[in-house]
C-alpha cells in the first residue's frame, strides 16, 4: 500500500489543500494513506454508498464496477506514454471518466501509475524469443496470465509478498512491475535484468462518490474538479521523479536494463490477438480509436 511520501499520496495532500483553499475552508478533505480505509474494492464499494466520499484507486479493480475499463488494461495498447496521456486526456478518457457515473460513482481525473515491465534472474531481453520458458509471476488476473502465456513464458501466480524469496529460490524466475516497485521491494536484488517493453499502462482514477457530488453546489463541483485536474498534473511529476530515481538507484547496485530491438515491440503486440479478442470482445471499435491517438 502506497505510503506518506508516494506521488499518488502526495498529490491527494494537495488536492485536498487546494480544495479547501479554494472554497474558503468550506470543504476540508481528510487524506488517509496505506490502506487504512480498506482495500481499493471495500473502499469504492463505501464510495458508492457515501461513507467514503473521494478516492483514488486504480483502474483494476474498478473495473469489476465498469467493464469497459479493461479495454485500458490491455498490454502492448499504446506505443508509449505520450499516447497514453493523448487518449485520457481527450474525449475518450472523458467517456471513461464519465462511465463509473452508473456505479454511483464521479470520475475527476486520472493519475499515472507508470508502466509494467518484465524481470528475471536469467538474462537480459531483448527480443520475444528471450521470454520462452521464462517462469514468470503474475498477479491473478485471467489476463495478465493469458499474456505471460501468449508471449511463450510460464505463468504463475503468487502472492505479491512471496515474490522475493520465489526469486531467490528459483521458484521463479521473475516477474513484472513498475519502477518503484521493483526498487522498492527489492526485487532488483535477486532479478536484475530489466526490460522496458512497457506491457501494460494501468492508470489511477480520482473520484468522488455520486452522493456526496450531488450534495455540493455547482461553484464548488467546479473548483474540485479544476482541483482534481490540477493534482493530477502534480502527481504526473511527482512520479516521473519516483521513476527516475529507482531506476538511477537499481542501476547503481548492478541492475542490467535493456529496450526491445526494433520491430520487437510489433512482435509482443502481435502475440496479443487471441486477448484483444477475449477481453476486447464488444469493444472493437473503442479500441482501435485508441490505438489511432
Amino acid at each position: 500500500m502506497p505510503g506518506q511520501d508516494y506521488p499518488t499520496t502526495q498529490a491527494a495532500y494537495k488536492f485536498a489543500e487546494m480544495v479547501e483553499q479554494k472554497t474558503n475552508g468550506r470543504i476540508h478533505i481528510d487524506v488517509y494513506h496505506g490502506g487504512q480505509l480498506g482495500d481499493e474494492k471495500s473502499v469504492i464499494e463505501q464510495l458508492q454508498f457515501g461513507a467514503i466520499d473521494f478516492t483514488r484507486v486504480s483502474i483494476s479493480p474498478l473495473s469489476e464496477f465498469d467493464k469497459s475499463l479493461n479495454v485500458l488494461q490491455l498490454p502492448y495498447l499504446y506505443k508509449d506514454a505520450a499516447q497514453m496521456w493523448r487518449v485520457l486526456e481527450g474525449d475518450i478518457g472523458e467517456q471513461f471518466l464519465k462511465g463509473v457515473e452508473k456505479a454511483g460513482l464521479i470520475g475527476l481525473s486520472w493519475f499515472d501509475a507508470g508502466a509494467r515491465n518484465f524481470y528475471n534472474s536469467k538474462k537480459p531481453v531483448t527480443k520475444l524469443e528471450d521470454l520462452k520458458g521464462l517462469k514468470i509471476r503474475v498477479q491473478e488476473s485471467q489476463m495478465m496470465m493469458g499474456m505471460v502465456s501468449a508471449l511463450g513464458a510460464s505463468a504463475t501466480p503468487m502472492a505479491y509478498g512471496e515474490v522475493y524469496s520465489g526469486l531467490q529460490t528459483g521458484v521463479i524466475d521473475g516477474a513484472e512491475n513498475n519502477w518503484p516497485s521493483y526498487d522498492s521491494v527489492s526485487h532488483y536484488e535477486v532479478a536484475k535484468y530489466y526490460v522496458l517493453d512497457e506491457h501494460t499502462r494501468v492508470p489511477e482514477m480520482q473520484m468522488v462518490s455520486k452522493i456526496t457530488w450531488d450534495k455540493i453546489s455547482p461553484e464548488d463541483q467546479k473548483i474540485i474538479k479544476e482541483c482534481a485536474m490540477e493534482s493530477a498534473k502534480i502527481e504526473r511529476e511527482l512520479w516521473a521523479a519516483k521513476e527516475g530515481a529507482s531506476e538511477a538507484k537499481v542501476k547503481a547496485a548492478g541492475s542490467v536494463v535493456t529496450e526491445l530491438e526494433p520491430g520487437e515491440k510489433e512482435k509482443f503486440q502481435a502475440a496479443m490477438a487471441p486477448l484483444y479478442t477475449q477481453f476486447g470482445e464488444g469493444y472493437e471499435d473503442l479500441i482501435k480509436q485508441i490505438q489511432a491517438k
